[in-house]
């Protein structure tokens, strides 16, 4: 398997298939790399080659104590970049990669980078504030924890209904689809997973956001449960200079499983320009 170890010792897991201009995926929580297998084998066949790492704490990845926040995941996106000497690349990230991609814009700035996309993406900040009244309570967050610390294998299975909209009536969502949220889940480590929380839901991206000085697309579901768009995509959109935007009616914030093909497709279309 291909590792590389930052700077405080973390060793990150990496796949990279293909050749061709270089698009790199930032996953989910509490996900790994595996769940963009679906864009990443599409895209090499289309003559790209196409990275993605399981991020510090998830799938396999190791499981430190510290580094678990915004800055500390931007930091190793940029480990495996710098590893690999990556330039003029495209980068993806959905949920709390979405969140990754932004902060190492703002962090790191865009010289290995040609372009962005945020899929079903955190920013620009999930919790509810005064500035921000459309944002979810905090008690939505202290339940993530509290499912995480306590039942997690049960939270996990729970948690993937709404995830990809297999508690919306007509959904065909598969036991596989639903099983492999679960396990992907239980591949994090608990630590990691409970930290990673506050990391999502309360960093604030607005100056990242506003730093993007490269094509960027935002793509979100109009049905997601998990990230809702109008707190989300809407306000990204607006913030990022220049974006182009995508929204899906019905679409979950799992979309890129349920949606596969509409994704690929979409984010090719973009990548090509």
């Amino acid at each position: 398997m291909s590792y590389i170890t930052t700077s405080d010792g973390t060793d990150l897991y990496y796949k990279d298939w293909g050749e061709g201009p270089v698009v790199t995926f930032s996953h989910g929580w509490p996900l790994s790399a595996d769940a963009w297998d679906g864009q990443m084998q599409f895209l090499v066949g289309e003559g790209f080659r196409v990275i993605a790492h399981d991020r510090r704490g998830h799938g396999r990845s190791s499981q430190p104590s510290g580094g678990n926040d915004m800055n500390g995941y931007a930091d190793d996106l940029g480990a495996v970049l710098d590893a690999l000497d990556i330039t003029g690349a495209a980068l993806v990230g959905h949920s709390t990669g979405g969140g990754e991609v932004a902060r190492y814009i703002g962090r790191h700035g865009t010289k290995r980078v040609a372009k962005a996309v945020l899929i079903a993406a955190v920013p620009p900040i999930m919790l509810v504030s005064d500035t921000n009244p459309e944002g979810l309570p905090i008690s939505v967050f202290d339940g993530l924890r509290a499912g995480v610390a306590g039942d997690r294998s049960q939270f996990y299975k729970e948690l993937a209904l709404p995830f990809y909209g297999a508690n919306r009536e007509g959904s065909n969502v598969s036991e596989g689809l639903l099983s492999q949220f679960w396990l992907w889940g239980m591949q994090a480590g608990s630590k990691n997973a409970y930290e990673s929380i506050k990391a999502f839901s309360e960093t604030d991206f607005t100056d990242d956001l506003k730093a993007f000085d490269v094509p960027a697309l935002v793509m979100h579901g109009e049905d997601d449960q998990i990230v809702p768009i109008k707190d989300a995509g809407y306000k990204s959109a607006q913030l990022i200079p220049g974006a182009e935007e995508i929204y899906y009616p019905g679409a979950p914030h799992g979309l890129t499983a349920t949606h596969q093909d509409q994704i690929n497709n979409d984010l090719l279309t973009f990548l090509r320009k």
